[in-house]
């Protein structure tokens, strides 16, 4: 089929489809040490071509200040299958996989780019070509895995046209240049970029097509507008915090038999306790008989962090201040991070699923090492807190400050969550995600107020008329108050409401997902929002937990209350009574006043939150972020028009894209 295309030229090289074997063998982020282990780095960053307002082109390394008027930034991402290996730590082995991925890696490049600069991300479609047959009569029957698209989560960008519109289908063979014009006033923070084509999506994510997406900041505060919390976050020196970016994916690739059958291994019982890769085999995900309730736990496969399976992470010194971007870009599982000492150097190797319990409790049995979280799904909170253990949800980032006490090896433990409060809605046992390793330094007793000391004296850096005010917020109770680009919502801005219910109806074979009981049709406007509108939402579900997002506006949660009708988030009650009617799930405890983009659901609970309509008009989605829920119906169409346009909900009315 010859390759139509879309734009005139593109930047970004395509990727040669025969690789040196070393590179099959190895993620570009990973070495293997002196041990054996896997060490892991920070996912490649992608070139990015930057162009000067002149027309001349500007030096690939981020600008400093404020983007000139007119620049910008090019960049290309290619789709096609990688032959690559995951190690599999139940066999002490590498399984061969053939994944669709970008630019040739498990974990997609990461993208940083700036406010202000027009963003030009050529997407080029390298999958084979598909005999590819639409269901007729619906259209939530998962199809068509080669047709594509590209969703820039958590971007405040409009969504129509060549902006950051969900609703295109780019087919093998195809490129096609996406046109992201970032706003001056975008806060800067931790986003990412994955496939969001309806009927494709959870295939796509699985494979491992995705990558964070890094809007850089370098902002001082003012006296009337906020700044980056970036600009404090810096050593004695004025050197950058070091980063770490951990992409957390679940890829669910399985080998199968003559007949097309997942191949598995069974217990005395008959239950499926793990899938198998035989010698020879090459594991995929082509189908969506690898989803679904119960089959993360039978698949056996792990959490990966930037591809890489249980890997060390090195390079950390006790005593000095790290920023982790955390990114949840999983379908199937629920992760909560907790970090603690390791008390003896043991070798996970080998480990069935079901030891994992054991062995954390014999050696990671040291210190916790709180994670103080300066943001939420890429956006500062008001305030930075310490928290023993961090839950990611699909498509949830958490930044946090970390800080290891003294030397020697950390484990980074995917720690136990009750049923209600995880995707698979089962009880989820431990597992090791990695182990940090940490050398030389200077020990510290109380990270907390190392933080504070850092920061209070980073206050340098900032503009005179600024750095008394950020310096005595810090010193009250590590306030950030000047670093919050949305304002919070008060009862007196209100102008509507909307209602919202997960629903999934399991009274026929096969179970029927949708939201406010109805089924997605792209042919259907459900939600009409008026531009301006500032609206209270109430979100529910009926059958298990389901993280709920919206695409450009972010929203601010006002209060969560439980079955029982106690707001869980409400501080004037205290913590432990809080965690405890929440069965030792700490998810929702210090949300109230947070600003997201995602936000779990749990089943009986009624969640608030609040929005305004800014900016930007036109048709997008919202859904649930398990994927495959969203593939089979899970989602709806809403528009934002402006003010006085006479079409209604349910009519698609002049402009449909």
């Amino acid at each position: 089929m010859p390759r139509k295309r879309i734009v005139p030229g593109r930047t970004g090289s395509r990727i040669a489809a025969a690789l040196p074997a070393v590179l099959i063998a190895m993620q570009a982020g990973a070495a293997l040490g002196e041990t054996g282990e896997r060490i892991v780095a920070n996912p490649p960053e992608l070139a990015i071509e930057r162009t000067a307002p002149s027309g001349g082109t500007a030096p690939m390394a981020l600008p400093s200040g404020v983007p000139a008027a007119g620049q910008e930034a090019r960049l290309g991402l290619d789709i096609a299958y990688f032959k690559t290996r995951i190690y599999n730590p139940t066999t002490k082995s590498h399984d061969t996989v053939d994944l669709r991925t970008y630019n040739q890696s498990l974990d997609g490049p990461t993208i940083r780019i700036r406010p202000g600069e027009t963003v030009r991300a050529t997407l080029s479609n390298d999958l084979p070509d598909e005999n590819c047959i639409l269901p007729e009569g619906t259209h939530n029957i998962p199809n068509c895995f080669n047709r594509t698209n590209l969703h820039s989560h958590g971007l405040w960008v409009s969504p129509v046209g060549n902006g950051d519109n969900v609703l295109l289908d780019i087919q093998p063979g195809v490129d096609f240049q996406y046109e992201y014009n970032v706003p001056l006033d975008h806060p800067a923070g931790t986003f990412w970029y994955h496939p969001h084509r309806h009927g494709s999506t959870a295939l796509q994510v699985a494979s491992g097509m995705s990558g964070a997406l890094v809007i850089a900041g370098d902002r001082p505060p003012r006296p009337n507008a906020p700044g980056d919390i970036d600009t404090i976050l810096r050593y004695a020196d004025g050197e950058a915090f070091k980063e770490r970016i951990l992409l957390f994916q679940q890829i669910q690739y399985a080998c199968r038999d003559d007949q097309g059958n997942i191949k598995t291994r069974t217990d005395a019982k008959g239950n499926v306790v793990a899938w198998v890769c035989d010698p020879g085999d090459v594991g995929g995900i082509e189908s969506y008989d690898q989803f679904g309730p119960g089959t993360w736990g039978q698949s056996g496969r792990y959490t990966s962090i930037n591809g890489e399976i249980q890997p060390v992470m090195v390079d950390a010194q006790a005593g000095r201040t790290e920023r982790w971007r955390m990114i949840h870009a999983g379908v199937r599982d629920t992760i909560r991070m907790h970090v603690v000492k390791m008390s003896t150097p043991a070798q996970p190797q080998g480990l069935e699923a079901d030891g994992h319990p054991e062995w954390i409790a014999a050696n990671c049995d040291g210190e916790t090492v709180d994670q103080w979280q300066i943001a939420a799904d890429g956006l500062t909170l008001a305030r930075i807190d310490g928290a023993a253990s961090t839950v990611l949800q699909p498509g949830y980032r958490i930044d946090a400050l970390m800080v290891f006490p003294e030397a020697g090896s950390y484990c980074v433990v995917d720690d136990q969550i009750p049923a209600s409060g995880a995707v698979g809605a089962a009880d989820e046992s431990r597992r090791l995600l990695a182990v940090v390793r940490v050398e030389g330094g200077q020990p510290v007793p109380n990270a907390g107020a190392h933080i504070k000391e850092q920061l209070v004296a980073a206050t340098r850096f900032l503009p005179a008329d600024v750095r008394e005010g950020v310096a005595a917020d810090l010193e009250n109770d590590l306030g950030t108050p000047s670093f919050v680009w949305h304002r919070t919502i008060g009862e007196e801005e209100l102008t509507g409401q909307q209602q919202l219910t997960f629903s999934i109806d399991v009274s026929t074979a096969n179970a029927r997902f949708g939201i406010d009981h109805q089924a997605y049709s792209p042919d259907r406007v459900d939600r009409l929002l008026t531009l301006g509108g500032v609206e209270e939402w109430t979100l529910t579900s009926t059958l298990a937990g389901h993280p709920f997002h919206i695409h450009v506006n972010p929203f601010q949660v006002v209060r969560i209350l439980n079955p029982a009708g106690v707001d869980v988030t409400d501080p004037a009650v205290a913590y432990e009574e809080r965690l405890k009617l929440e069965g030792g799930d700490p998810q929702y405890l210090d949300l109230k006043g947070v600003w997201k983009d995602t936000l779990f659901t749990k089943q009986g609970y009624q969640v608030v939150v609040r929005t305004r309509y800014q900016r930007y008009i036109g048709e997008f989605v919202l859904h649930c972020h398990i994927l495959d829920h969203e593939d089979q119906g899970m989602m709806q169409n809403v528009k934002i028009v402006i003010p006085g346009t006479s079409i209604t909900a349910g009519s698609k009315g002049n402009g449909h894209h």
